[in-house]
Formats: C-alpha cells, structure tokens, sequence
C-alpha cells in the first residue's frame, strides 16, 4: 500500500536573495531552521513560491541540495522540478534524486499547455525515470492547463505517482477524483483558503504559502482536521482568511514576502519581472496581519 509522502503542512519555502540578486543561502538557512523549530512535517523547494521561473538551472539545483542538506532529516523536503519541457524537467527530477529529496512537485506544462493524453505521456515518461514520489500540481490559474478526474485516474496507476496538489480550487473535480482513484491517490490543498473544506474530502494537508508567516497556526490547522475536529479547524481558517487572501493581493510570492518582512523577517528582493508590492497594498496587507493579531 502506497503511503503519502507527507500528512499536515508543508511550507513552500521562499527563496532568499542578497541584494546583488543571488541566492542568500545564511538567509535561507534560518527560514527552515526557523520552519523546523515549529515541527513542520514538509518542506517545498524550488516551487511557485520559491521564484523557480526565475532560477537558473544551476541554481535551481544548488537550492534543492542546500535544502536537503540543512534539513538532514529532519521533515520531507520535496522539490519542485516541473517544467513545460518534459526532458528539463526530467532533468530537475533526477539531480533532486541525487540530491537525496524525499519527493517530486512537478507542474503541468504550461505556456505551450498540451492535451490529457500530452500529460499522461509527460508524467509516465519523468515516473519512468526516476524512483522518487511524484507529487503531480494543478494550477489551472498560472498554467492554463487542468487535469481531468479520468486523467488522474490513469496516472495514479503508476506506482511512484503519489498524488496531487491542487490548486484548482474546483470541488467537483476533487469529489470526482476521489470517487476514480481511490484511497492510494493522495490529494493536498494548494490553497491556504482551502485547507479545512478539502481536509473534510479527504486530502491530507496543505502545501502552504501562509506557513512561510504562521507555520504553527497552519500546522495546527492541518493537524486538527487530521484528527477529525473540523469545527476546530474552521474557526482557525476563519480566523486567519482575510490574512490568507492579503498574500494574493498581488501575484505570489510577491505578498508573502513583503509580510515576512513586516514580522521582522526580511527575505530580500524578488526576482524581475516581479516587483515590490505597490504602497496601498502593503497597508492593506499590514491592516490583515493586524486584525489576525500578527502585528500590533
């Protein structure tokens, strides 16, 4: 029987720069120390999040093993590796393996999108290749591309395709899924919003933006639906809603790491073509964090 690669809350880590744009590995070292003092059960790497679209190869490689490296065992790290060239991305997939990931997020292609017969073909050929948990990523919004139940339905077949994460935000597709794969087809919330209703359906947890500013609130979110307290669980999402949607007020990673750097955490620049948040969103960013009582 297929286990899930993680239960509860994995952060999709954001990547640190220094000023001069590289990579600020000190910096990255304490956000996961910082995410491993609060227990967190799973750490992404090199996803959405994490700017990936602008990493070069190089660093995109360098960042999963630093990654693996300063956690040493001490939660799941899963790296992103998805790409809209299925060799590229294959190419991510197996310098992760190497690289001692526990798992695989791999996005459909997007851009240049392809057909449900393209995905089928594209996932089976990168699960072919390598030995690690994939975690298939549906996110509709920025790839322009959906599976359907009956594609997940052939996909889980495959014995190291482990699940989903998904970010479509369409409950029907999740109810239909469910009733196709099965119990040994994993799904997890792509969405912070989302968390408890999905839970409530059977997923597993969340692959989380918020738990980069409130690891421990997103944790015992995901921990209480694990346990079954569903009303618990919902008062903590209510509670933290108006925050959750402050982080896309504008495109992600753009919000979360302005609102790390009002809780004193300071992330550094984001990567172009992304820029800093405009004036009238950081206020309202600042007021959400206010009234979930982060700020004073």
């Amino acid at each position: 029987m297929r286990e899930p690669v993680f239960t509860g809350t994995c952060t999709a880590l954001v990547t640190p720069f220094t000023p001069a744009g590289a990579i600020d590995y000190e910096r990255f070292a304490r956000l996961i120390e910082t995410q491993l003092e609060q227990g967190i059960d799973a750490l992404c790497v090199c996803g959405t999040t994490g700017e990936s679209a602008t990493l070069s190869t190089r660093e995109h490689i360098a960042a999963v093993a630093f990654c693996v490296r300063q956690t040493a065992g001490r939660a799941v790290v899963i790296a992103g590796a998805g790409s809209n060239d299925t060799s590229a991305a294959l190419y991510l997939s197996q310098h992760a393996q190497d690289s001692g990931a526990d798992a695989l997020l791999l996005v459909t292609p997007y851009y240049n999108k392809t057909t449900q017969d393209g995905l089928i073909r594209h996932y089976t050929y990168i699960a072919e290749r390598v030995q690690l948990p994939i975690i298939l990523y549906n996110v509709p919004s920025r790839t322009g591309v959906s599976f359907t139940a009956e594609t997940y339905q052939v996909l889980s077949q495959i014995p190291n395709i482990n699940g989903v994460k998904e970010a479509s935000g369409n409950f029907s597709l999740l109810n239909h899924t469910r009733v196709l794969c099965g119990e040994e087809f994993y799904i997890w919330s792509g969405n912070d919003d989302q968390v408890v209703p999905m839970m409530s359906l059977g997923a597993k947890g969340v692959i989380s933006v918020a738990s980069n500013v409130i690891p421990e609130i997103m944790m015992r979110m995901s921990h209480l639906c694990l346990e079954g307290d569903f009303h618990t669980a919902a008062g903590l999402e209510l509670n933290y809603l108006d925050f959750m949607d402050a982080l896309f007020i504008e495109v992600n990673p753009i919000p979360v790491k302005a609102a790390m750097r009002l809780i004193g955490y300071d992330a550094g620049s984001l990567r172009m073509p992304l820029c800093d948040i405009s004036p009238a969103h950081l206020e309202i960013l600042r007021q959400s964090m206010v009234r979930a009582g982060l700020l004073s």
